[in-house]
Formats: C-alpha cells, structure tokens, sequence
C-alpha cells in the first residue's frame, strides 16, 4: 500500500494550513479573517458568495484544524487514490459547499422560526444590539463539512475495513465508524444547538457526498471523465454498476505519470462538448446479419469481457492488499487497460 500523500490532499493540508498562519498573523493588525472569509448568514449584510468557498479554508482553532487535516491525511489520501486527484478535489469541494448550504438553511429555518424579522434590536447578555450586528455573529468556519464528506465515501468504498479508535479497545469496521459519526452528529445537533458547533453542516456535507455517490452509481459513464464519475469499469468506488470497488487505481503521487490539471481541465470541457453534439446526432439503424464482420465483432466482444473479467479480479486483490500486492504482470494489465 503506497503511503505518500497524493498531490490534492497534501496541497490542501498545505493551505489549510498557510491559512491559519495568516489568520494568526492578521489578528494582529485587527484583520478577521472569519469576517472576511468565513460564511455568514445570507440575510446578513457581510454575506459575500464567495464565503461558501472560502469559509472551508478557514478554522477556529489549533484543535479544529488538527482534527480536519489529521483526518484529511488519514482518509483523503486513500480516497484520492480510488477516485483520481481530479476527481477527489471536485468530491472534497462538492461536499464542502453543500455543507455551507446546508447551514444556511438551517440558519434561516432559525431566522424564520424565532420571528427575528419582526424586530430591530436583540438583546444578547443583556445588552441590545442592532439585528444585522446580530446576524452579522451568524458565522460558519473550517473544513469540517468535506471532511465528514471524505469519511462517508470511505465507509462506503472500504465498509468492512477494521479500525482502531481511541479509546475503543477492539477494532470497528468503517461502516460502523461512519454511522456512529452521523449519529452522534445527529443527537449533537438536536441535544446541543447552542454549542457553536455546525453540526448540521457536517451532515450537510455526508449528505451531498451520499448523493454524488448515487449519482455516480447510477451514471457510471457520466459523461465527464474522473470529474463526474467517468471511466471504463462502472463508475467510482463500483458505484457504477459492476461488483469490484475501483474503476481505477491511481499512483497519483507518482507526478511523471500525470498530466496538469489545467490540461485535465481542458479534456473535461472536451469530453462535456461530444457528449452534448452526441444528443443531436441521428443514430443510425441496427442491422442484425450472421457470419462475417458481425461474427468478428462476436468474438471481439467476448475477448473484452474477459478482459474486464481479468481487471475486475486484479481491483480486487488491489481492495485487499494494495497496489503494492500485484505482480509485475497484473499491474501492467491493470494500466493497459484502464487508460
């Protein structure tokens, strides 16, 4: 099992990262970051579209950013190699921007709920304050939301991986790991409403992931390449339809053997261009003969199910020992007939 850390995990624990440092060092000329960047209520005045970007980038603490980027390396790094780093990067961001709507609209179920649009002033700790200096306080930072997003596709790809937890003295599959997770955030979220922490956004962020996986599992081909669950074995994670969990593996830590993103970028919109001119192209006629050609392409199409027969058998010895278990032989199969 390859135990570096591929480009898209380890370049956004670097972020993560240079970002707290920055928040650090602006706190000391009086620049918030969390104002600036972290994700305010929609309804308030210091909303900007951007936040529910930027907001994921941002922390609140050392113990907030430790827990995110532990768990980041952890889980991100195996499932950037399942899902390809292009892909992986779409997954994380996906997840982390449903998480910020998700919070939205819990906030403004709250907004809705306690009739604060029927006044001016609110008075917290005994003080009146104005109510956009209020909603203004309605703030959401960190990572928190992708990541749980991160956990759940790994529960589902690996379900009966055994782990250890501190301080559970026997090891859990992931499956198991993963709903105990949902439904502490859950209870949280209902028992705790006032504890600061986005509960809901973290569901939020399971729950986008759980839908582009099904979507992923229903559209294996999805038009798109590794941004939206393309590839020639049924889609990400065997989500696509056939029993193996890969569609591919990739050494992505490996950078000779991968092109720019700015190129993979370019393929993607490529790609999206023929599938759309494939909608208006008149299909042609079916014609069913015996012997000949037609019996060529028989023969043609059994030598390819047992080619996807052989990748199918090499992807899962892959789930079960790591790339590092196949032959010479087996890994060179699996590359030439994933490419």
């Amino acid at each position: 099992m390859n135990f570096n850390t591929p480009p898209i995990t380890k370049n956004l624990i670097i972020i993560n990262l240079l970002m707290y440092l920055g928040k650090v060092v602006a706190a000391r000329y009086g620049i918030s970051f969390d104002d600036l960047l972290g994700l305010h209520f929609f309804l308030a005045s210091d909303f900007k579209l951007y936040q529910l970007f930027t907001y994921l980038f941002v922390h609140g603490g050392l113990d907030h950013i430790f827990f995110n980027m532990f768990t980041l390396w952890m889980f991100g790094r195996m499932m950037e190699q399942v899902m390809g780093s292009q892909r992986f990067l779409f997954y994380y961001l996906f997840c982390g921007v449903g998480a910020g709507l998700m919070q939205e609209g819990v906030q403004y179920i709250e907004y809705m709920y306690q009739g604060l649009a029927n006044f001016e002033l609110v008075n917290v700790g005994g003080l009146s304050i104005p109510m956009d200096t209020y909603l203004n306080q309605w703030t959401t930072v960190g990572a928190s939301g992708a990541i749980y997003g991160v956990l759940l596709s790994f529960g589902m790809t690996f379900p009966n991986e055994r782990m250890f937890i501190i301080p559970i003295p026997f090891p859990i599959k992931a499956k198991w790991f993963v709903l105990g997770f949902t439904v502490i955030e859950l209870m949280s979220a209902l028992g705790n409403p006032g504890d600061n922490v986005a509960h809901m956004a973290h569901l939020g962020g399971m729950l986008f992931g759980l839908a582009l996986i099904l979507y992923w599992r229903k559209h294996p081909g999805g038009g798109s390449g590794r941004f939206f669950g393309g590839g020639g074995y049924g889609g990400y994670g065997g989500y696509g339809g056939s029993d193996n969990y890969y569609t591919r593996y990739e050494d992505v830590t490996n950078t000779s053997s991968r092109g720019s993103l700015w190129n993979s970028i370019q393929q993607w919109f490529t790609d999206l261009k023929g599938s759309i001119a494939k909608l208006f192209r008149r299909k042609p006629k079916m014609e069913v003969h015996v012997g000949g050609k037609h019996s060529d392409d028989m023969e043609w199409n059994r030598q390819q199910k047992e080619k996807e027969a052989e990748v199918d058998r090499i992807l899962a010895k892959v789930k079960q020992g790591g790339y590092e278990s196949l032959t010479s032989e087996e890994k060179r199969t699996l590359f030439e007939n994933t490419r």
